[in-house]
């Protein structure tokens, strides 16, 4: 809507110099901390910090103390049940995902619950399995244990069968995950995930989704195929799942295409009509029910051949340690894990945070999944974080604080101890239907790209980039590049900026580029130059270069050419071949004055114009003797407008300093504007 109208502000205010200003206006230099200060005060401690460590540690004091249990409780016991009949599922499903027996996956839904209850700051999130973090478990499981057993002689896994070797391998990873988490958080670089941008992450997400579509086709067509892992596993696989294409169980085929259809119509029903439906149907739930009971109504394994999940053992394992050997094998691996966990829980705790109006600690919830993952693994779980559509479910259905968390782990303890046998005839297509019909989200992340390309080609060569080699390289080695994909387009960021010269629009006192508009005044003589980066080591000769583009000539070359004219003139004068009159020189030698060959004292060229034993000053824009020419100077003010330029390092200063001095030799006054002043840790200002 076009305004008719705007409010207009008249400002009148002296014209200041930074030293003017100064000199008006006293300033506070305030003392700056140094490093030493910086840790005194980090071991300094008193009753009040004690107690303020004590409430960031336990985050469960501070919400348990403002518990509302009339308006909270119930809205929490809903939720808890709700949340913990989809967790069941969820962890039997993505435990496939990490090539382990699936009882394990109910482990992973219960041990970082508890943990996460008392040191978790997000009152929302549901931990558990995320089908990510369990596909890249998968990949270290397979490469370390492939189907044929043991790849390499670990010490430690001898006489145990292949599903004891993998759990073993697998919590061992996530032991060191957690002590990475849990070191991050002590040392406070929870700062760290800034640097995985949302696009990188939607990226990566992206190609995780398909990675988990392809890894289950196995499950849905009932083929067995070999775990596969490393760079272009997703192409062997599907090789071999062609290869096979023609083994497929029909009846797997079926139950999982009519698993997909339900729950895809029941799911969208949910979203469309959310607000009228006090609980989202539990579709996942009440279809593995019901292929559970068709299946040990018609004896599908022996019938039809179908897999199932078979027996689950009741009850808990005793603790165990971790493995040394597979730690060393594995530390390359972890990281990622750790990093990937935390990021994708922070941005969903972050979301919930903001709409129900309280805060998370980002190193705090390091700490929580650091401790969550290492007490989980001590019990034969595998790493946690949140899963998106486990955490909806928890938030939309009541959930006010983690005691939904707590009410959905005895669910699932429920589910291990005592009624796990009735999920024995539950086909595994079920579970791999399940787990591709969730992925909808992730996979509907493709619709950024053309939104990405039409507003910020850089940001959608990193998406493009990341899910590309996420996909072929794996999703350890891709995060790694995407990363890299990532800082290399911040670098050409800062290091090719979108320098602009500024003009006026007539009728305002506003300045814009001249490029993008017509209706313009470009006041004679005076240009205004912008760099929209900091000015450092990387990019001040592109800044040189754009601003000598922009200037039209080479203060350099334009002060040799001076010079060398001022040096042919005074040698002229001296030999009577050139006069100085009232109108300027005068060829008195009526012969053609050549141009100068002598190339003596050329660092003299550089040097400020000197027109001592000249009888007057040259002008340079007004006609020299014949073959005495310099390239003509047409401004004679440079404004720099330096409100984007955050910092300057010592290289950019001193480059600066010298193209200043060039410009300034050539007669061009240099101001520059909007400049942020430094002081040192004395106060001085430089």
């Amino acid at each position: 809507m076009k305004r008719t109208a705007a409010t207009q502000y008249v400002v009148t205010r002296p014209l200041y110099s930074e030293e003017a200003f100064a000199e008006e206006h006293e300033k506070v230099y305030r003392q700056r901390k140094t490093i030493l200060d910086h840790i005194k005060q980090y071991f300094t401690w008193d009753a009040k910090r004690a107690k303020n460590a004590a409430l960031s540690l336990l985050p469960i004091i501070g919400w348990v103390k403002i518990y509302q249990i009339k308006q909270w409780l119930l809205g929490d016991i809903v939720s808890g049940i709700s949340t913990g009949l989809v967790a069941v599922l969820q962890g039997l499903a993505y435990c496939l995902l990490a090539s382990l027996p699936v009882r394990y996956g109910l482990f992973s839904a219960f041990f970082p619950v508890i943990i996460y209850f008392f040191l978790g700051t997000s009152r929302h999130i549901s931990v558990g399995p995320f089908p990510v973090l369990c596909l890249m478990i998968g990949s270290v499981v397979t490469r370390l244990v492939p189907d044929g057993g043991l790849a390499m002689n670990i010490t430690g896994l001898e006489g145990l069968t292949i599903d004891e070797q993998r759990v073993v391998v697998a919590s061992s990873v996530t032991f060191l995950a957690g002590i990475i988490q849990l070191a991050m958080g002590v040392l406070q670089v929870g700062f760290v995930v800034m640097y995985l941008s949302d696009t990188l992450v939607s990226g990566f997400t992206t190609a995780a989704a398909i990675h988990i579509l392809v890894s289950q086709l196995k499950f849905v067509l009932g083929l067995q195929v070999p775990g596969i892992s490393g760079p272009l596993s997703i192409i062997y696989t599907l090789e071999i799942i062609f290869n096979k294409i023609t083994s497929t169980n029909v009846c797997d085929v079926v139950i999982a295409l009519v698993i997909m259809v339900v729950v895809f119509i029941v799911k969208e029903l949910n979203d469309r009509y959310k607000s009228k439906l006090p609980v989202p149907i539990p579709i996942e739930v009440i279809m593995t029910v019901i292929a559970c009971g068709v299946s040990y109504a018609f004896d599908f394994r022996a019938r039809y051949g179908i897999n199932t999940v078979g027996d689950i053992p009741e009850g808990y394992e005793t603790p165990m340690a971790p493995n040394l050997h597979i730690i060393q094998l594995t530390a390359g691996d972890a990281v990622p894990m750790a990093i990937v966990g935390f990021a994708v829980a922070f941005s969903v705790a972050k979301v919930y945070s903001v709409k129900h109006d309280y805060t998370i600690d980002g190193n705090q919830e390091l700490i929580a999944f650091g401790v969550s993952n290492i007490f989980g693994a001590s019990f034969r779980s595998f790493a946690a974080s949140t899963a998106l559509s486990r955490s909806a479910v928890q938030e939309s259905t009541g959930g006010k604080t983690q005691v939904a968390g707590l009410l959905s782990a005895i669910i699932v303890m429920i589910v291990t101890l005592s009624v796990g046998f009735l999920l024995d005839p539950l086909p595994t297509s079920v579970l791999g239907a399940v787990v591709i019909v969730n992925l909808k989200g992730m996979l509907m992340q493709f619709r950024e790209v053309p939104y990405l390309w039409r507003r910020d080609k850089p940001d959608c060569v990193v998406w493009l980039g990341t899910c590309i080699l996420s996909i072929f390289l794996g999703l350890d080695l891709g995060l790694a590049a995407g990363l890299g994909v990532e800082l290399i387009s911040v670098v050409l960021r800062t290091q090719f900026p979108r320098c602009s010269v500024l003009v006026n629009i007539k009728g305002t006192d506003i300045y814009k580029d001249r490029k993008d508009y017509t209706n313009i005044y470009d006041p004679e003589g005076v240009m205004i130059f912008r760099i929209p980066s900091p000015i450092f080591f990387a990019n001040i000769e592109f800044f040189r270069t754009k601003l000598v583009e922009a200037l039209g000539f080479n203060p350099l070359r334009v002060l040799r050419k001076r010079n060398k004219a001022v040096r042919r003139i005074r040698k002229l004068l001296k030999k009577g071949e050139l006069q100085w009159t009232s109108t300027g020189f005068l060829n008195t030698s009526f012969k053609p004055i050549k141009e100068s060959e002598d190339e003596s004292n050329m660092e003299e060229l550089d040097l400020p114009t000197d027109f001592k034993d000249l009888p007057a000053r040259i002008d340079w824009n007004a006609e020299l003797p014949v073959n005495l020419s310099v390239p003509p100077v047409e401004i004679h003010s440079l404004i720099l407008d330096f409100a984007a330029v955050s910092f300057l390092d010592i290289s950019a200063l001193t480059g600066l300093k010298t193209l200043l001095r060039e410009l300034i030799r050539v007669e061009v006054d240099v101001y520059i504007v909007a400049c942020d002043c430094k002081y040192d840790s004395a106060g001085l200002q430089y």
